[in-house]
């Protein structure tokens, strides 16, 4: 192997064990006994693992609960926002109005402000429109943060459909319903996949929400939350912790790897575009 093979080889292989040694060392954490958690020598492996952080979180009344809300909550963000950015990434494609250039604009600026920002007016939103201690008040908010992206990346995706097939359809007796939901929406899946992964990981992963909107309602907390309840003052639990993180992570692995022929042909649509 030549030279020029090896060290793009080489780096990508650097950046991969650099981005999964955080990962490792979460999931080695979980499974170790408490005596090597606290050790002050850490070494990269245990020989005696041990279940008792998995019996921890497993065992907290509220965790099947929290584990429910966070799926409610990525759900409805993931079909909302695909749904509602499907169908306005085609209006802003196919259809020519008036300020859909500036509209455009407001999608991009939209998504320079940060969340932090935005996080005390979002609180008084919701409170005046009653919806704190409320998975409301976690699905709403994300679905405004998940469509500006989401509406910009499907635009390509819907421009690249040529409009002959729209004329052919509808020459052959299609409406445009049946255009839009029959044809179109197969034809930019891939981009759908691709959004949606960033919507769920998004909402699945919130934690400042999660905090600033959820005040007295535990019911209505989610996984993220749940890792508050391992953080002692004087003694946190890091097992736990990472226990935790570890059961947190499992849905998101699995969503990928249901989708992820489809992110990777998005994703490449995306940038081909």
């Amino acid at each position: 192997m030549s030279r020029s093979r090896w060290l793009p080889d080489a780096a990508a292989l650097l950046v991969a064990v650099v981005v999964a040694f955080p990962l490792y060392w979460m999931v080695l954490s979980a499974f170790r006994p408490a005596g090597e958690i606290e050790s002050s020598e850490p070494r990269p492996w245990t020989t005696a693992p041990s279940l008792d952080s998995f019996r921890r979180v497993f065992g907290q009344q509220d965790f099947g609960r929290y584990f429910v809300n966070s799926v409610v909550v990525a759900g409805s963000v993931v079909i909302v926002s695909a749904l509602v950015a499907f169908l306005a990434a085609t209006a802003v494609t196919r259809f020519r109005f008036r300020f859909r250039t500036t509209l455009l604009i407001m999608f991009l600026v939209a998504q320079m402000v940060p969340v932090e920002a935005l996080t005390i007016p979002l609180f008084f939103q919701m409170r005046d429109f009653g919806l704190l201690n409320t998975l409301g008040s976690l699905i709403l908010p994300h679905i405004a943060f998940s469509l500006p992206f989401a509406i910009w990346m499907l635009r390509g995706f819907v421009k690249a459909v040529p409009e002959a097939l729209e004329e052919a359809a509808y020459i052959d007796g299609a409406s445009r319903a049946r255009f839009l939901w029959q044809i179109l929406f197969p034809l930019v899946l891939p981009g759908l996949v691709a959004t949606s992964v960033f919507s769920f990981i998004s909402a699945w992963n919130d934690f400042l929400f999660a905090k600033s909107f959820i005040i007295s309602d535990t019911s209505q907390s989610t996984l993220p939350m749940a890792l508050l309840v391992f953080f002692k003052p004087d003694d946190p639990d890091w097992g736990g912790v990472m226990a935790a993180s570890t059961v947190m992570t499992i849905p998101v692995l699995v969503f990928f790897v249901l989708v992820q022929r489809r992110l990777v042909s998005g994703l490449g649509g995306a940038v081909k575009d």
